[in-house]
């Protein structure tokens, strides 16, 4: 009698959608509203068209920065995977005492202020740093990193290796080694057996990994202007210095929404290739 007076219970999805509604409310607010004045003005000022992205098209210097940051983007994309990669295999394969000191070390950037950390990497790329001394010491004068895209990369991958680090992780410490093992029972040598079993399984963690971290480099404003220079400038710079300096704000959402329309290109890239790397490895590892 007082389960029918109290009424019929919540469904669990009824739950969980108003859990939901929190988060929800925080992106149509600070990222959607946002997003939508910017596009709204990059097709109405001065004039309502699309003269603000044939402006951008047409235009040979921002086409140049386009290109350029996403050549960037893909080179610290490829340099963090070859950093993050056996670091994270190492921190697979070691006991949980020596892989939580590893998951402190690659975490540590996220404790530093990004000024602190983007300044420190200014006087160690500079005139007389510690990496030219260093490059001195072994025969290679005149190293400097500073002002050029290879110390603009370098300081980023840094800053961004985490990102690629934890979904490697967590994807290699759910690979089952028996499968190696198995590899190996049946004449295939270690190279071989880690070719052709343990990286397929690894590649959800790579797709992640490198998902996120072009998505992010693409955006990436303070490091490229404190170690670069205006003539290596990246999108996220033209974009700020059309806001702060010129006050055009519809060219600079114009470029802002070429920039959105190649990420989403790229998200939809990976997620097509990503669904059936996903089902072989969960496949392969049924198998196991």
């Amino acid at each position: 009698m007082t389960a029918v007076l109290a009424g019929p219970a919540a469904p669990p999805r009824s739950r969980a959608a108003w859990l939901l509604l929190p988060a929800a409310a925080l992106l149509l607010v600070f990222f959607c509203y946002p997003l939508a004045v910017i596009l709204w003005r990059s097709f109405t000022e001065p004039d309502f068209g699309v003269g603000n992205y044939l402006a951008v098209l047409g235009d040979e210097v921002q086409i140049r920065v386009v290109l350029r940051t996403l050549r960037t983007a893909a080179v610290i994309t490829v340099a963090t995977l070859v950093v993050a990669y056996p670091y994270a295999y190492a921190m697979s394969r070691v006991g949980r005492r020596a892989r939580g000191l590893l998951t402190l070390l690659v975490l540590m950037p996220f404790w530093t202020s990004v000024m602190a950390r983007n300044f420190a990497w200014y006087v160690l790329e500079q005139r007389g740093g510690v990496i030219e001394k260093a490059f001195d010491a072994i025969g290679i004068p005149g190293v400097a990193l500073l002002g050029s895209v290879a110390g603009v990369t370098v300081a980023m991958v840094q800053v961004i290796l985490p990102f690629m680090v934890l979904p490697l992780q967590n994807t290699m410490l759910g690979i089952d080694r028996n499968l190696l093992h198995a590899a190996r029972s049946l004449g295939a040598r270690g190279p071989v057996a880690f070719l052709r079993v343990y990286l397929p399984l690894s590649l959800p963690g790579v797709l992640a990994g490198v998902s996120v971290v072009f998505i992010m480099s693409l955006g990436f404003y303070i490091t490229p202007a404190l170690l670069g220079t205006p003539q290596q400038a990246l999108a996220a710079q033209v974009i700020g210095t059309q806001v702060n300096d010129l006050l055009d704000f519809a060219g600079a959402g114009a470029l802002g929404a070429i920039l959105l329309v190649i990420t989403l290109v790229v998200l939809a890239a990976i997620s097509r290739v990503a669904a059936p790397v996903a089902t072989s490895a969960a496949g392969g590892t049924d198998r196991g």
